[in-house]
């Protein structure tokens, strides 16, 4: 398997990562056995990056048993910074969280150390600063090698960088943006900024949250109840564009999840593309398209359907900043 450099930290991961939040028992995969050899799978296939997260419910301590034996030969990504609880002090990118939490995720893994520690999202109510100091730590203690963010706006990620060079901090190494055939946003922005900055980037969302797997149709009934996100699986602007790809997924002789994962790491900014299966089918499946490249003329025709920059309808899940989300934020007050 062809291996890249993740960013400037001189590891080397594979293009495709395994995703484990459907390998949890109450969100995807009720078996911890057949996610442990699902995990085993993937590793033996020569998938040597695998990203978690404290909010992943169980899959933390799932990947942490199936490791055991196996974990000098992987690169291991958890996240922190999603709520985990009902107490308010149980998210957020504050030192207070990221000290206790990153020894629970120590622990659930079973590892001494993580190789790359991200904040899976913002946290608008913390200083940077604050953050990268307390992660800074971190790296200095040996517990982690390496830190990165998840769904950072481009000027956001810039701060950040200004800051850690300003302040003498560890700088972030990545970025986590969701990327797709549907959602190119982030060609505008994240992307340039990324690699301005010599950052590796590892994309979630690769397969648009299961609509990009040929499963969701036209004019066919959706198992809403299934679906763990239903706005994407019930726009019909996005189906109408699945539709089509599926029709150029045909005639390039090859599945639409093949498509759809070659595509992200098509890319030159993206290190790596994130995958979540949720059996062993569905790992088959990514395993028989790892080596598929597309040509600049299909390149070409996917740009007339989903032009660059742009995304098809809203994706679920994807970072809000409160600056759109909190009128307060963007209303004066009424006389």
């Amino acid at each position: 398997m062809e291996y890249r450099t993740l960013g400037g930290t001189g590891i080397k991961v594979s293009p495709f990562a395994l995703g484990t939040l459907m390998l949890a028992t109450s969100v995807g995969n009720p078996d911890p056995e057949d996610s442990a050899r699902i995990i085993h799978k993937a590793l033996d296939a020569g998938i040597n990056f695998i990203d978690t997260a404290d909010a992943y419910q169980d899959s933390e301590e799932i990947v942490g048993k199936a490791l055991r034996g196996r974990r000098e030969h992987v690169v291991l990504t958890t996240k922190v910074s999603r709520p985990v609880g009902d107490d308010p002090n149980q998210q957020g990118a504050s030192r207070r969280w990221i000290m206790t939490q990153v020894e629970n995720s120590l622990r659930r893994l079973q590892t001494d150390y993580i190789d790359l520690y991200q904040i899976h999202r913002p946290d608008p109510t913390t200083d940077i600063e604050e953050t990268l100091s307390a992660l800074t730590d971190l790296i200095s203690s040996g517990k982690v090698r390496a830190i990165g963010a998840s769904g950072m706006l481009a000027s956001d990620m810039v701060e950040a960088q200004w800051v850690a060079e300003r302040r003498g901090l560890a700088r972030f190494r990545t970025e986590q943006p969701p990327y797709s055939l549907l959602s190119r946003g982030i060609e505008r922005e994240v992307l340039p900024v990324a690699q301005r900055f010599g950052m590796g980037v590892l994309v979630w969302g690769p397969l648009g949250q299961g609509i990009l797997t040929g499963r969701v149709r036209k004019g066919q009934p959706v198992d809403l109840v299934r679906a763990r996100f239903v706005n994407h699986v019930t726009d019909e602007h996005r189906i109408d564009v699945v539709e089509q790809l599926i029709k150029l997924a045909d005639e390039a002789g090859m599945p639409l999840t093949h498509l759809a994962m070659a595509f992200t790491i098509a890319h030159p900014a993206v290190t790596s593309a994130i995958a979540g299966p949720r059996t062993m089918a569905h790992l088959d499946d990514l395993l028989a398209g790892v080596d598929v490249r597309l040509s600049n003329d299909l390149l070409d025709r996917i740009d007339e359907l989903v032009p660059p920059g742009t995304d098809v309808g809203t994706l679920d899940q994807a970072y809000r900043s409160p600056a759109v989300t909190d009128p307060t934020l963007r209303r004066r007050p009424a006389a």
